[in-house]
């Protein structure tokens, strides 16, 4: 039998963290155990003076002339190369703008017009449900007959034939956490003529992630999850250079255009991933982004994907431990290689016992219909809360607290 784990096993593991400096570099509230960073990172600690300043300085003092002397012209092709570096892009690749929803809706578009002989969307039936309405509202304004085809994760090799136009996935999915083969799967993609591409939400500075050697398509992602941009914050986007030539944006914005101020009626693109560019960029929250975007620049992937693996295996191993996986039945995949930065477990009562663990001090999230779901942010989550969050569970679980009217009571946002 192997040795059960102690809570002074992991004050030690802390105490060895090559990374667990940058906890200092966030703003986190005393007492609570924050585990749903994949779904809202924290705040560094740097962005309100930054902020603050751009406010102050930038908008207040400098007024317009900061497109200019404060580069704001140029904000999301900066922030957009920095995220770049996260994923493996090369130079002139990404770029920030809107969200994840609207950079979605452009790629999809340009990506069906690469396969204009084909009528078919791939994309797994749990995929994020925004990700499918938008491929359902643009079908319905093409009217050309195109169709989402829906399929298990398990089923995607067999059902992509000559009809595919573009496989479109979440690399690491959100209920579940289990992360797909982005290469395997791109490679068998291009092999049968289709186009890849790839949601990154919950994957861009959680996972290792290089879209050039993957030889990705086009690519999608958010900036407020592990990117720590804030509520709300631009998300970005990724179009291959091989593409970018080829395409001419459905959303053709007067920043995307090849010559924005001289105001031509008639839209021309702008050069290469400028022209995924739409309405002026929103300096306040891309301020935010950016002050994220540093630190996470600033610590290496590798680095923390090794310690995700290793706290996501010692939470779940604490849940056998003192709980057991016939009470809590893990939903995300049980190999490490298989996985994103989460755990999912199915419970019968899932919302009330977060609403209950919440109250507690211990924050991750409910996904329907019966998801407890906890995100390992390692720039700032440590191994002995993983033992003190496991051992609030327990107890909520053991005395029935969960069970109080007021716990059943459902929010707007789960």
């Amino acid at each position: 039998m192997s040795k059960s784990i102690t809570r002074a096993d992991l004050e030690a593991l802390d105490r060895a963290d090559p990374v667990r400096a940058f906890r200092n570099r966030f703003t986190l509230p005393e007492g609570v155990i924050y585990l749903d960073g994949n779904s809202l990172g924290a705040m560094p600690s740097a962005t309100p003076n930054r902020v603050t300043e751009v406010v102050e300085a930038e908008w207040g003092r400098d007024l317009i002339r900061s497109w200019n002397i404060h580069g704001w012209i140029d904000i999301q092709k900066r922030i957009g190369a920095k995220i770049g570096r996260l994923i493996g892009a090369e130079e002139g690749e990404t770029i920030v703008a809107d969200s994840t929803s609207v950079n979605l809706f452009k790629m999809l578009s340009a990506a069906l017009e690469l396969r204009p002989d084909r009528r078919v969307i791939i994309s797994e039936r749990s995929n994020f449900p925004t990700d499918l309405y938008i491929a359902e509202g643009l079908i319905r304004q093409l009217k050309l007959g195109h169709g989402l085809r829906l399929v298990e994760a398990d089923d995607i090799d067999g059902t992509i034939g000559d009809d595919v136009a573009v496989v479109m996935l979440t690399h690491v999915n959100y209920r579940t956490g289990r992360m797909h083969d982005m290469q395997r799967i791109t490679e068998l993609a291009h092999a049968r003529g289709a186009i890849m591409l790839w949601d990154l939400a919950h994957s861009a500075g959680a996972v290792p992630v290089n879209v050039t050697s993957a030889n990705v398509d086009f690519a999608v992602g958010c900036g407020y999850k592990y990117l720590n941009g804030g509520p709300g914050a631009p998300a970005f986007l990724y179009v291959a250079r091989r593409h970018q030539a080829g395409i001419t944006p459905v959303l053709s914005g007067w920043l995307g255009h090849a010559s924005p101020f001289t105001f031509e009626p008639s839209y021309r693109p702008g050069e290469g991933i400028e022209r995924l560019a739409v309405g002026a960029p929103p300096i306040l929250s891309l301020t935010a982004l950016e002050v994220g975007v540093d630190l996470m620049l600033e610590a290496s992937i590798d680095a923390l994907r090794t310690k995700s693996v290793a706290q996501t295996s010692v939470f779940d191993a604490l849940v056998e431990q003192e709980i057991g996986h016939d009470v809590l039945s893990l939903v995300t995949p049980s190999a490490p290689e298989m996985r994103g930065s989460q755990l999912c477990y199915s419970y019968g009562d899932a919302w009330p016992v977060m609403r209950a663990l919440i109250d507690r001090g211990v924050i991750g999230d409910f996904r329907a219909p019966d998801i407890l779901r906890f995100g390992f942010t390692p720039l700032y989550v440590g191994f002995a809360e993983l033992w003190d969050a496991v051992a609030i569970l327990k107890n909520i679980l053991a005395d029935g607290t969960w069970d109080r009217p007021e716990y059943h009571a459902r929010a707007k946002v789960t």
